[in-house]
């Protein structure tokens, strides 16, 4: 076979089995296929996002450290098309904690994230995207899951199991909680009260006393046909007279149940020919379950067998005949049993059979039913393609009766490839993916002079990066050190630079350990794969509404810098033209800048650059030097957070193993206040001040009386705010969070909050409508004795919000009349990590060096040769030390490497 990856204007010539097919340019299908993958291609470069993350998981008070990759095509190459990524650090509620814009030079950033000790433990993810990649939807943002504990204040850790059951036609769920200390020894006989609450409601309440052993059980049902989105207990246990600790334990599933699917290649079973058919058994926790079984038809009569191979999924084949169904007989892991129906089989169609087990080649083969006729074959075509790239076109002769084709993988990118076969028409019939594993990537090599070293020792490691052509490449890399003693940690469960821009950010739906395709590849890691692909579905877009040119519309466009925009108009609310507005910055010295609108009103700053919490004053007058006008702002809208499409890798028990790393970190944070490092909270007896002030509260609907609340902002505390309502009160009520713009408070998670506007009772979702700076004040109403008096509406706390009005306080964000203040997100500072140098006689040597993360190195370049170096010192503990080393070159080549030393 002989062919050429295709562009335009070349001719391709293509053996087909026996047959011979000339592909010209004139070729009306595949000209029109080319052209419009190349036009899509160009209008919707496919930008993706990979996060080196310094370890897997973290302990409050930690910090987290990361390198963000970002990359453009099915080549991968540094991007160059969007400057400013965005970071999030979200909690297991979908709150936002944190969130970052960072600058991007040439697709590469660093950043952090630093985990504060009024944090709480659980499961968080850290989520990035470009605004660009908005367009397509967060299904191919990167978004990792981890779990952050508690080891400073922690009192009390748990351990859940679940038991299910059906109980009169609802799900029974027994969950067995043990309450034990950090040493293991349990409380007994503790008194304990709990939640259940499933999909933010309430379905059960319990109290119970711990037995001899520290262990209770809360048991709940739901109706059979709910399925959960979120769900927790929790549960408040009193461990002596003075303390009773709240802990929050994940419910994931509700039930045992197993959903098995059957996906035959291609999408088709064809009478009369041998197939192959996938298999995915998923449990209600998101996760593989092992299962086995055989397959009968009609009469009863056992055809194949089925096991579970890896993750739940595995292949059968068999040939179906024509009048007959199957059936799979599934035993779960129980003991249960069920039977399933399989995709019924008919005698028209194709299969696209693939077979990719070789190194070199990919062997592909177009199988018709038999009702397909002589020319079964006449004129279909077989398309690959990758990123938007077109790889291979292979099209039948007229009077074709077979097709097969032998193609080198050399080829192809690495990555997955997307072979779809077309009616003659243009009509997509059938589509098998298959992942393309070359020896094409970068070739890390990491050394150091010895394998042991003492604590607190020098270390030098060194990198040599070479292409698949051994030759040095100048590339960017980053590094981190942490000591496997204290950290634990499951290569195959872990993000890497191959999983996330290979594999993960181009499919929809979780994949379960996806590095574990990455992790010492062999046949077996290979074939597992390749069942993957015969379980996933690829849909950046689909070929019907591509051949027809209906792209996805674009919305957000690329950030190339920070801008503040917005309209002039009279307070009638006609456009001002051609006004002069002026930016004026006091922090860090004064600036300045002038522009003027355009003859819509429409004005715009460009290319600023400014640090995070920058405040401006915007002012503006008209032709005629007059004040009199009205300054609106655009504002980015927010990106929502949806449901972890990861839920399955939430931890229900995330203290599991983590013992050693729970006292470290303990340890760690004495030593620093000890001798007064860190950025620690310390807790201060209570202070009550008593003042005089003037009643702001005069307008409010407050039903406890104006001013009577938990927490009270005013005009002046919001002023400063940028954005919506909710994103100007976010982080400034305490003990509430926001969940796409919608108040809940901490102590009724499940339940939004009501709000209260002017003496309305609005929907929980309407706060966003309220415009900032019309809030005269706000009232929060979390505890008892102020949500009582609001009854059942009160349950989830309140929140009172007062408009300004005449008489009422008028201090607020325009001060007057063509003059505005405004703090738009800027871009983080990312700090640099710390490193004790031992050989410098200012570090203080009597302090106890308990770090986990011993080095991280976010910006190592290699040289001409391929050579780059990273020094350090070790710290105190003794052990594995583990170097992992990730990066990338100008030609989108990727290189992981994972390097160890003993420290003794």
């Amino acid at each position: 076979m002989n062919f050429k990856r295709l562009s335009t204007g070349l001719l391709l010539i293509i053996t087909i089995g026996a047959t011979l097919a000339f592909i010209k340019p004139e070729d009306e299908l595949i000209t029109r296929i080319m052209a419009q993958l190349e036009k899509w291609r160009a209008d919707h470069p496919q930008e993706k996002v990979y996060l080196q993350l310094d370890k897997p998981n973290y302990a409050i008070g930690d910090d987290i450290w990361f390198k963000a990759y970002v990359t453009v095509g099915s080549e991968h190459r540094l991007s160059a098309y969007s400057d400013i990524l965005n970071v999030d650090l979200i909690d297991e509620n979908d709150s936002v904690k944190r969130s970052l814009k960072l600058p991007l030079t040439a697709g590469l950033t660093a950043g952090d994230f630093a985990l504060a000790d009024s944090m709480t433990e659980g499961n968080y993810r850290i989520r990035a995207y470009t605004n660009w990649m908005r367009n397509e939807g967060d299904a191919y943002f990167f978004d990792k899951t981890i779990a952050v504990v508690n080891g400073i204040s922690n009192k009390v850790f748990t351990k859940t199991t679940y038991n299910y059951s059906t109980a009169n036609g609802k799900q029974k769920a027994d969950a067995f909680i043990t309450y034990t200390d950090l040493n293991g020894i349990p409380y007994v006989n503790k008194p304990v009260s709990y939640e259940v609450e499933i999909n933010g409601k309430s379905v059960s309440r319990g109290k119970g006393i711990t037995d001899d052993k520290g262990n209770l059980t809360a048991t709940f049902t739901t109706n059979a046909t709910v399925a959960i989105t979120s769900g927790h207990i929790n549960t408040d246990v009193k461990i002596d007279d003075k303390h009773t600790v709240t802990k929050s334990l994940p419910i994931k599933a509700l039930s045992n149940k197993v959903d098995v699917q059957f996906f035959p290649e291609s999408g088709a079973l064809l009478n009369g020919v041998f197939s192959k058919v996938a298999f995915k058994a998923v449990g209600s926790d998101g996760l593989g379950v092992n299962i086995k079984g055989y397959i009968t038809d009609d009469q009863n009569t056992q055809i194949t067998t089925l096991s579970e191979t890896h993750f739940g999924m595995g292949t059968l084949n068999f040939e179906p005949e024509s009048g007959k169904t199957y059936k799979a007989h599934i035993t779960y892991p129980d003991g249960s049993e069920g039977v399933i129906d399989l995709p019924k089989a008919t005698d028209s169609g194709y299969i696209l059979s693939i077979n990719n087990y070789r190194d070199d080649k990919v062997f592909v083969t177009i199988t018709p039913g038999k009702n397909a006729g002589s020319a079964s074959l006449s004129g279909l075509t077989v398309i690959a393609q990758s990123g938007g790239e077109l790889c291979y076109a292979g099209k039948s002769k007229d009077d074709a009766t077979a097709f097969s084709a032998a193609i080198p993988k050399e080829k192809f990118p690495s990555g997955i490839i997307q072979f779809t076969l077309f009616s003659a028409t243009g009509e997509p019939l059938n589509e098998r993916l298959v992942f393309i594993q070359n020896p094409d990537q970068l070739k890390l090599a990491v050394s150091s002079d010895k394998q042991t070293y003492k604590p607190r020792e020098k270390v030098t490691i060194n990198l040599n990066a070479k292409n698949s052509d051994d030759k040095p490449i100048i590339g960017s890399f980053s590094a981190s050190v942490i000591d496997e003693t204290k950290v634990i940690t499951d290569e195959a469960n872990e993000s890497s630079i191959f999983s996330t821009l290979l594999l993960t950010s181009d499919l929809k739906g979780y994949i379960e350990k996806p590095n574990y395709y990455f992790t010492n590849v062999s046949a077996e890691t290979k074939a597992n794969l390749d069942i993957l692909m015969l379980t996933q579905g690829y849909r950046r877009f689909e070929w019907k509404q591509l051949l027809a040119g209906k792209f996805t519309p674009i919305v957000f466009r690329a950030e190339k810098s920070l801008e503040v925009t917005g309209h002039l108009k009279t307070f009638g609310g006609k456009p001002v033209p051609n006004g002069k507005v002026t930016l004026i910055s006091t922090a860090g010295g004064m600036f300045v800048l002038d522009t003027v609108a355009d003859a819509e009103g429409k004005f715009t700053f460009k290319d600023l650059v400014f640090r995070d919490s920058l405040k401006f004053i915007v002012q503006a007058r008209t032709v005629k030097d007059r004040r009199n006008l009205d300054i609106t702002l655009d504002n980015v809208t927010q990106q929502p957070v949806s449901h972890n499409k990861n839920w399955p890798d939430i931890q229900t028990n995330i203290n599991d193993g983590a013992s050693a790393y729970i006292i470290n970190s303990k340890r760690v944070f004495d030593e620093q206040v000890k001798y007064g490092i860190g950025n620690h909270t310390i807790v201060l007896k209570e202070v009550v001040i008593k003042e005089k002030r003037e009643n702001q509260f005069k307008n409010s609907a407050n039903l406890n009386g104006g001013g009577n609340a938990d927490q009270t902002l005013t005009s002046k505390d919001l002023m400063y705010g940028g954005g919506m309502l909710s994103q100007v009160l976010q982080g400034r009520l305490n003990f509430v969070i926001f969940k796409n713009g919608v108040p809940y408070s901490t102590r009724s998670q499940g339940t939004p909050m009501q709000i209260v506007v002017d003496g309305t009772y609005v929907e929980s979702d309407f706060l966003d409508n309220i415009t900032p700076s019309d809030v005269a004040t706000v009232e929060v109403l979390r505890t008892i004795g102020n949500t009582a008096i609001y009854g059942s509406r009160g349950s989830g706390g309140v929140l009172v919000i007062t408009t300004k009005r005449g008489g009422g306080d008028t201090a607020y964000n325009k001060y007057a009349p063509g003059i505005i203040t405004y703090a738009p997100k800027g871009y983080y500072r990312a700090r640099e990590f710390y490193a004790p140098k031992y050989d410098d006689p200012k570090t203080n040597a009597a302090m106890q060096d308990l770090r986990s993360t011993i080095y991280w190195a976010p910006g190592l370049l290699t040289d001409k040769d391929g050579n780059t170096s990273m020094s350090f010192f070790n710290a105190d503990g003794r052990g594995t030390y583990r170097v992992i080393v990730e990066g990338i070159d100008a030609d989108g080549n990727l290189g992981r490497q994972v390097y160890r030393y003993k420290v003794e």
